[in-house]
């Protein structure tokens, strides 16, 4: 389970990126200069602003008559220049800074090495020069909130370089006082947070001086970095923060930090285990081995390592109490990220999040989830604001200061689902874990709040008499009218449908289990009477829109109008034309080119997965290895965008097991490349974790924990069983699912 190059990064992204959550950088490993690209979540710029326009509430009832007429083009301007907000303040995420270490080295180098072991979330560079061999050893502590470097060598006196912290823009205060250096900035120049970093050194042996903004390590025996940084975003001085915590964590020895560090990231790395086997490519460094998967080449260790590195990522950019995960995971280099690496909410960062409750990462989906409930006071008021309606609605995108209206242009931007498929999440997180005290504090309020804007917000269809959502868009996709013109609004898009649909039987179901608001159930269930259906079109595919509009991109990143395949759960087996129409979709999309940035190849895998289709599920994970991974096994979009890595963990669990349809279905989509495997720890719905092993391409065995003490109905292919569960209770079955005592 490690990442390994026999040569030092030559661009950030073959870099490796190490984090505790909150605090992270990037390991470039150079010999004579190593840098590192340094993060910590909350350095944004920007803060709290409104920007609805005041025009829209006016403006919707017109738009929607436009829509309905058919009248797209003048609907759309009319939107442009009514609805979409002016986003005066800028905001960002942003580098932390750097940090320099520049080494004196003589002699010829030999034995480099780079690597980032998964297992202890620790990261080193290594190498000999003039029969000395130099290793440095880095990883971020969550435990003791700091980042930790030690350098070594097996000759004494031999460690001699030069310390500095440096952050873009040269507008930071760079203080060095004795063994410390301090790093200050209002970021933004001046509209964003206030900012501080600290280095202290620790050595053995040597001397130290400070040189200007930088310090001077002589023939030292060992060195001891200690990093920590803040921001005033939650009302914290962060010179105190930072002072306080490298305090506390400089009275340690070296030992102690480094074992609370790998306890602390093992207890949730290693609840989940992962073989399909191994071939002579475990001998070759990564880099290597993504150039012969390019090729063709078969490695199937490296598939569970790149699954396991989506874990290793989750847990190093999501912790309990922190921020979620943006675009970047907290991997984010420079003043300009793209994209603003901030988060998306029309895909991304739900994609962030789909396999923390499978894989066994249950804690680090909580971060958005609590984001999730942050939108909620700006999505009340943009409701009232904008539409003058009751409930919480946000758009395509949002910050860290948790704005929900919308602006730019009318092709993403007029979609007011954003809020509405984030609080799939709160219901999935309640399933897993059945929290109820986490179900009527934080997530029923929320899908409640959510669902009111969506009961509000639907109209009906004056033609087929169906309520229907709009003005509203199929995410980032266009249409041609029937005058040639180019357009991207309608009323009644099938995504939002599907959103809709989900949203308010969940919010049912939720409101059932807490025993409240019985006359809103009621409601909600008579609107989804009333919601118009999902259609298939002349050609046998799920329509996009409400009209079989031709489509300028046929080949479209976004395959928005299967949400209810996956990640929602409208499309099954019990559906079978929809399947069916389901399946032609995909094909389409993939026959004109689709697929072709890194997340949207993820979501395919998780398409496939969900119909069954394992060759096709392999076919297009393969095809994200060739095509979408970058050097250091991060996904690109292009460029660096976290959430396909994340999504095609998800869609590799998907393949071996699914419970979305009420029973745990076993080895759904597993391809014929994986003949013999095993996966122990993944988590199906109900609380139930599962460890399955399989060999000539057919189940094993499969044991399953009850950890809740739920009914279990479990599937493989065609067999069924049903068994009453015990809480904390393990059960363990044969390939023909006969019960076996444990």
């Amino acid at each position: 389970m490690k990442l390994w190059f026999n040569h030092p990064a030559t661009n950030w992204n073959e870099a490796l990126p190490i984090g505790n959550g909150r605090l992270g950088a990037m390991i470039f490993g150079g010999i004579t200069s190593e840098r590192l690209q340094l993060n910590e979540e909350t350095v944004w710029t920007g803060n709290r602003s409104d920007f609805v326009n005041p025009a829209s509430k006016a403006a919707l009832p017109e738009v929607r008559k436009l829509l309905f007429a058919g009248e797209y083009a003048a609907a759309q301007k009319l939107a442009q220049d009514k609805m979409m907000g002016d986003k005066k303040v800028g905001s960002n995420y942003q580098t932390l800074g750097d940090l320099h270490l520049n080494f004196v080295v003589n002699g010829e180098i030999s034995d480099y090495r780079r690597e980032l072991d998964l297992e202890t979330a620790i990261a080193r560079v290594s190498y000999r020069a003039q029969n000395t061999t130099y290793t440095r050893e880095l990883f971020s502590s969550a435990p003791d909130q700091t980042l930790v470097l030690q350098l070594t060598a097996s000759k004494l006196g031999a460690i001699t370089f030069d310390l500095q912290l440096s952050r873009p823009g040269n507008k930071a205060t760079i203080q060095v006082s004795g063994n410390e250096i301090t790093m200050t900035e209002h970021v933004g120049d001046g509209v964003g947070v206030i900012m501080a970093a600290r280095v202290k050194l620790l050595t053995d042996g040597g001397t130290l001086q400070a040189k200007g903004q930088s310090i001077h390590i002589e023939k030292a025996d060992k060195v001891t970095l200690l990093l920590t940084a803040a921001t005033d975003y939650r009302g914290e001085d962060p010179l105190q923060v930072s002072a306080k915590q490298l305090a506390a964590t400089e009275k340690r020895n070296y030992d102690e930090i480094k074992n609370d560090h790998i306890a602390d990231y093992q207890k949730y790395f290693k609840r989940v285990t992962f073989d399909l086997g191994t071939t002579d490519a475990v001998y070759f460094p990564t880099d290597t081995r993504i150039t012969a998967i390019q090729k063709g080449n078969i490695d199937p260790h490296l598939i569970s390592l790149y699954y396991q590195f989506g874990r290793y990522l989750l847990i190093s950019s999501s912790r309990p109490g922190g921020l979620p995960a943006n675009l970047q995971g907290i991997w984010a280099d420079g003043l300009y990220p793209p994209r603003s690496a901030d988060y998306h909410i029309n895909i991304n960062i739900q994609m962030n999040y789909w396999l923390s409750e499978i894989t066994n990462l249950s804690e680090m989906h909580l971060p958005f989830l609590n984001f999730i409930n942050d939108l909620r006071a700006d999505g009340r008021k943009t409701a009232k604001e904008m539409y003058g309606m009751p409930g919480a609605v946000a758009h395509f995108t949002t910050d860290a200061w948790h704005f929900t209206e919308t602006y730019g242009q009318t092709q993403w931007a007029m979609w007011p689902m954003g809020l509405a498929w984030s609080a799939q999440h709160l219901w999935e997180h309640y399933l897993f874990t059945e929290d109820k005290t986490y179900l009527a504090t934080l997530a029923y309020p929320a899908m409640k709040d959510v669902a009111e804007f969506c009961a509000a917000w639907l109209i009906e269809n004056p033609v087929t008499k169906k309520l229907v959502s709009g003005p509203s868009i199929s995410p980032e996709n266009t249409f041609k009218t029937k005058d040639g013109a180019i357009a991207t609004m309608v009323m009644g898009p099938t995504m939002d449908h599907m959103i809709i649909r989900d949203l308010l039987t969940n919010t049912i179901a939720a409101g059932k289990v807490l025993d409240k608001d019985a006359a809103f159930q009621k409601k909600m269930s008579s609107i989804l009477a009333q919601l118009a259906p999902t259609k298939i079109g002349s050609d046998g595919r799920i329509m996009e829109w409400t009209e079989e509009f031709e489509e300028p991109e046929p080949g479209h990143r976004h395959i928005s109008h299967l949400y209810g395949l996956y990640p929602g759960k409208e499309i099954t087996s019990q559906q079978p034309d929809l399947l069916e129409a389901a399946r032609k979709t995909i094909e389409y999309r993939l026959a004109h080119g689709g697929g072709h940035t890194g997340w949207s190849r993820a979501w395919i895998i998780n398409f496939f997965a969900r119909l069954q289709n394992g060759e096709a599920a392999y076919n297009d994970l393969m095809a994200l290895l060739q095509k979408s991974t970058l050097p250091n096994l991060f996904d690109t979009h292009p460029p660096f965008q976290i959430d396909g890595n994340f999504g095609a963990t998800a869609g590799i669990t998907e393949m071996l097991l699914q419970s979305h349809a009420g029973e745990l279905n076993l080895l759904p989509a597993l391809p014929k490349a994986w003949q013999k495997g095993m996966i122990h720890g993944i988590v199906g719905r109900g609380g139930f974790e599962v460890d399955l092993d399989w060999e000539d391409g057919n189940l094993k065995e499969v044991k399953i924990l009850s950890k809740l003490g739920n009914n279990c109905k479990i599937r493989y292919g065609n067999q069924v069983v049903e068994i009453k569960t015990e809480r904390g209770k393990w059960y363990q079955f044969d390939s023909k699912l006969n019960k076996k005592s444990i």
